[in-house]
């Protein structure tokens, strides 16, 4: 059985990645795209590198669309999601790739976005490691509502939440701070983002606790087994099309080993499909999982400065985005979570 597919935003970058990626996986058959200024147009004119569905015309981005498939994926700006999702009951999966539908708590949802507060979802981020033992991923099974973490959070995340649920680390004074392309930001011109703004040059962004991934962010470590959690978290814009590399540090727990602190990212990730933690030694390039839905973990204990310290690289289009959701979307269905998804990356 083919499962029939929209996707909604289907002109933005993350629109895209989902489309390269559902192009290839053997059970869904993208059969709708829709889209707000580009509508009318074909396909191939917003995205030419998608040659195996130039067959496809952009449509109005309405629930009547979108409704009567079996699977939908949203690609839309924070606020725009919410207005469909309540329209959309008798579709079989919704899965939505903004922040609408992350949330817990509608306080954070007002601090940081505004707006009406929609309720969260099965949050999608198979890998987060909960305070039972357990992992976010077997409560994807089955689900039917799907909400995909954002990219900043899921690097940050992977990279802390073994050392909270195992107790090595501490969870008050975390800090993150990430290099991130451009693509991050979606595709809407902006002046800061023109080439000419942004080659040989890098910039900080949301800094001092104002963005908009930091309630996300604490939310997950609190699922992995804070109490609180508090981290001052910074992402710098770099001259990247795509790709994170977050730095994220923790003070170590009192008597821990640096044996120990290795141990928990070990066993947190020693099965999982697309999460590596590297040799000792070893930290990622962004570069490294350009294209793919891998993410990549290097590790480190600085006995100096009594921290851990860890470096994670993901493809913000693939595992920060297009990918988590294809990956949560096979394991809601009944599917092997890896189906249709890349471990390879693109070099150079």
């Amino acid at each position: 059985m083919s499962y029939s597919v929209a996707v909604a935003g289907a002109s933005g970058y993350a629109g895209a990645e989902l489309l390269r990626l559902l192009s290839l996986h053997p059970e869904f058959t993208v059969t709708t795209v829709t889209a707000h200024q580009h509508a009318g147009q074909p396909l191939s004119a917003v995205h030419p590198h998608l040659r195996s569905l130039a067959h496809l015309t952009l449509e109005e981005m309405t629930p009547a669309t979108l409704a009567g498939h079996d699977v939908v994926f949203l690609a839309l700006p924070h606020g725009k999601s919410g207005e469909l999702t309540d329209r959309l009951s008798e579709v079989r999966l919704v899965v939505d790739c903004g922040a609408d539908h992350r949330l817990t708590d509608g306080a954070d949802w007002a601090a940081f976005y505004g707006g009406p507060y929609h309720e969260a979802w099965s949050y999608g981020l198979p890998e987060l490691v909960l305070s039972d033992s357990g992992k976010q991923r077997e409560r994807l099974h089955g689900a039917t509502r799907i909400a995909v973490p954002g990219c900043n959070v899921s690097a940050v995340t992977l990279g802390l939440a073994p050392g909270i649920r195992a107790g090595v680390v501490e969870p008050d004074d975390l800090v993150a701070v990430l290099a991130v392309g451009t693509s991050g930001a979606g595709r809407s011109l902006k002046t800061e983002l023109l080439a000419s703004e942004i080659s040989g040059s890098a910039s900080a962004y949301a800094v001092g606790g104002i963005h908009r991934h930091l309630p996300e962010i604490r939310q997950n470590l609190v699922a992995a087994g804070a109490a609180a959690a508090t981290i001052s978290f910074t992402p710098v814009l770099v001259p990247l099309s795509r790709g994170i590399l977050a730095t994220s540090t923790a003070k170590r727990a009192v008597g821990v080993s640096a044996a120990e602190v290795r141990a928990a990212w070990e066993q947190a990730y020693r099965d999982e499909p697309f999460v590596r933690l590297l040799p000792e030694g070893q930290f990622p390039k962004s570069g490294d999982v350009t294209g793919s839905n891998m993410a990549l973990v290097g590790l480190a204990v600085d006995e100096a400065a009594g921290r851990v310290v860890t470096v994670t690289a993901i493809d913000n289009l693939v595992k920060g985005t297009a990918g988590a959701a294809i990956q949560s979307a096979n394991l809601a269905l009944g599917f092997d979570e890896r189906l249709g998804l890349p471990v390879d990356g693109v070099a150079p």
